[in-house]
């Protein structure tokens, strides 16, 4: 097998047709850059403006009333964020931060009617992300419910393989790479649960380790965790 590159491509996807569909309408934008730690935008503020990410990695997260950081997606090329509170004029309910150099396309939700008209297209490719996302989200709560920290983090995984796996002779194997800091935030644990909760995964052959990547195992897969 290759070496596979050790990097975060996110943790979202959106397919191919819509990425052609929203790139195609990119005259209706304007480029923008952020430097790493600078934000897109914050939770609470009220703006009409929504991001296509070209280049880079964006982290958006929520934080609670305790001050928590609970992180909801990292958004990688090819993602869309922040377009919900851009069309409903409420106040944000999450925060976007680049977590490095990012490049991309933002869109002004009132300046996009005569486009909506011209190409209902544009607009229906935007309702369809949104669903998506929405269903994401509401499977992930769902699974936060759950005081097994073991469900939660296999949730994720299995998301993570429909989006990121490639197919190895074990099973799927994830390309995109997150710390064990990553998903203790995305599933609501602790650093040391992740790390305990995976090497439980590990030893029951669920998963195996490859290179940092983690393998999520086929049925052939089980006895064979350790590496």
């Amino acid at each position: 097998m290759s070496r596979t590159s050790k990097k975060t491509l996110g943790t979202w996807r959106i397919d191919r047709e819509l990425v052609e569909m929203l790139t195609g309408h990119a005259a209706y934008g304007r480029r923008r850059k952020f430097k790493k730690n600078t934000a897109l935008y914050e939770q609470g503020e009220i703006s009409s403006c929504f991001y296509f990410v070209l280049k880079g990695l964006v982290q958006i997260s929520i934080y609670r009333v305790d001050g928590a950081e609970v992180v909801l997606e990292l958004m990688g090329p090819n993602t869309i964020c922040g377009e919900g509170a851009a069309f409903d004029g409420l106040p944000r309910f999450s925060s976007a931060v680049a977590v490095e150099d990012t490049e991309t396309i933002e869109f002004d939700s009132t300046r996009l009617g005569a486009a909506f008209r011209e190409h209902p297209e544009f607009a229906s490719s935007l309702l369809r992300v949104t669903s998506l996302k929405q269903r994401v989200l509401a499977i992930r709560l769902k699974h936060l419910t759950s005081r097994e920290p073991q469900e939660r983090i296999m949730e994720l995984l299995t998301r993570l393989e429909e989006m990121f796996a490639i197919e190895h002779p074990r099973g799927r194997l994830l390309v995109t790479q997150l710390t064990h800091e990553q998903i203790a935030a995305m599933t609501g644990t602790s650093r040391v649960t992740v790390t305990r909760t995976l090497q439980r995964l590990r030893e029951q052959g669920h998963i195996a380790i490859l290179e940092g990547h983690i393998l999520l195992l086929g049925k052939r897969g089980a006895g064979q965790a350790a590496e």
